[in-house]
């Protein structure tokens, strides 16, 4: 009985549910920026390209393969407009070589199974070509569709026909995809490199908020430290997201006309936030190195011993407080707000360098081990030096980014 209640409420809690899910994914397209509206707008461009693809091959060209056209526009839409046109020379590159293939060897061995074999292999080989990139697939897809359209001619010179109005098909596509994106609304990913910093930094605040959390309360349970260590370990995956980010940010400026309007955002190479996140990742590593120390601290120290010194680590926990400060003022940043940000995160640092004064005086006042090397209060005193070394020249750096901004557009 009580599972068939659980079952009805179930389905009667389901509609809200996803009702309230696309109305969150709506919202989320309704911000500029945003994933799922970039991601809209993709379909939208693409469906356009698609169509107009379409039309020009089917009614205008009324070509035999019309649907080349709109797949190539289609395979066009990328993220950026440069990636656009780096992949449009890729793929027309691919598909010609892949006709071509299919064309000489069709006229010179004739359109036999061993053909087939000899244009497959020959074109996979081929396919590996570097500069082809993640292009090189289609040396044999074209070689394929080539050697059907070779076969479904009578003559020889319905067959060149054929396999020229492939490549001209393709052209046209990446034409029209290349075209669309540029003329409709071209990608501009200036706020993908704030959500990578932002991304990176939140990761840093949740990791570092659980651990000072635990340490203020002095406890350091075994599952706790082995978990740190391996969120610790996955800050790798979340800085090379960040670059990522930053790197598309970048590559959206080329070619793309929307760069040239005024009142565009804060720089053009966006080496400001490349120094934040070389920062970042210094970060991450020394706070990987601070999770395997207190992991250690657990094995080695034991209840008794951490008993005896539970004031440093409540203040070792006080001064983790005052990072995951600094990294939850990072995970926030936006460029509309950068000069203020910049400010409350000089400020962050301030207060965070002064509870790692506080740690080092508590090291002092009570003569803890520091130099023996069977305790870690020494390696944990010099992790939080170096963790706030690279907290504050991350801080730094964003400040010296605004400062630039500020003087470059105070300048006549």
């Amino acid at each position: 009985m009580s599972h068939d209640r659980a079952a009805v409420g179930t389905r009667g809690a389901a509609p809200p549910d996803r009702l309230s899910r696309v109305r969150q994914w709506l919202t989320r397209a309704s911000s500029a920026g945003s994933h799922e509206r970039n991601t809209l707008l993709l379909v939208a461009k693409s469906t356009v390209a698609a169509c107009v693809g379409w039309v020009i091959a089917h009614r205008l060209m009324h070509a035999q393969f019309p649907a080349f056209a709109p797949f190539s526009a289609v395979l066009m839409m990328q993220v950026t407009v440069y990636q656009s046109v780096s992949q449009a020379l890729r793929y027309v590159g691919a598909v010609v070589v892949g006709v071509a293939l299919q064309g000489v060897l069709g006229f010179v061995a004739g359109p036999d199974l061993a053909t087939f074999a000899l244009v497959a292999f020959i074109a996979l080989v081929i396919g590996r070509w570097r500069p082809l990139g993640t292009q090189g697939g289609q040396v044999v897809t074209a070689a394929f569709f080539a050697f059907s359209a070779f076969l479904s001619a009578g003559s020889s010179g319905e067959r060149l026909s054929l396999l020229g109005e492939i490549v001209l098909l393709v052209l046209v596509g990446c034409a029209v995809g290349v075209l669309v994106n540029v003329v409709l609304v071209p990608p501009l990913r200036y706020r993908s490199a704030e959500y990578g910093v932002r991304s990176l930094a939140h990761s840093l605040c949740d990791l570092l908020s659980d651990m000072f959390a635990a340490l203020q309360e002095n406890s350091l349970e075994e599952e706790r430290t082995r978990q740190w260590r391996h969120r610790a370990g996955d800050l790798r995956s979340s800085v090379d997201q960040a670059r990522s980010s930053v790197e598309t940010a970048y590559e959206s400026l080329f070619y793309n006309p929307r760069r040239l309007l005024p009142g565009r955002r804060m720089t053009a190479d966006f080496s400001g936030y490349r120094a934040v996140i070389d920062g970042l990742e210094r970060v991450a590593h020394q706070v990987a190195s601070m999770t395997r120390s207190l992991d250690q601290w657990r094995e080695s120290e034991g209840e008794r011993g951490r008993g005896g010194h539970g004031r440093f680590v409540q203040v070792y926990g006080d001064f983790l407080s005052s990072a995951a400060t600094i990294a939850r003022l990072l995970s926030e940043v936006d460029e509309d707000r950068l000069q203020d940000q910049a400010t409350k995160l000089c400020q962050a640092a301030g207060s965070a360098q002064d509870s790692r004064k506080r740690l080092a005086d508590l090291g002092d006042r009570e003569q803890l081990p520091a130099e023996d090397l069977h305790h870690p209060y020494g390696v944990l005193l010099l992790e939080a030096d170096r963790l706030m070394v690279e907290f504050q020249h991350t801080c730094d750096v964003l400040q010296d980014a605004v400062d630039r901004h500020t003087a470059t557009r105070a300048a006549p």
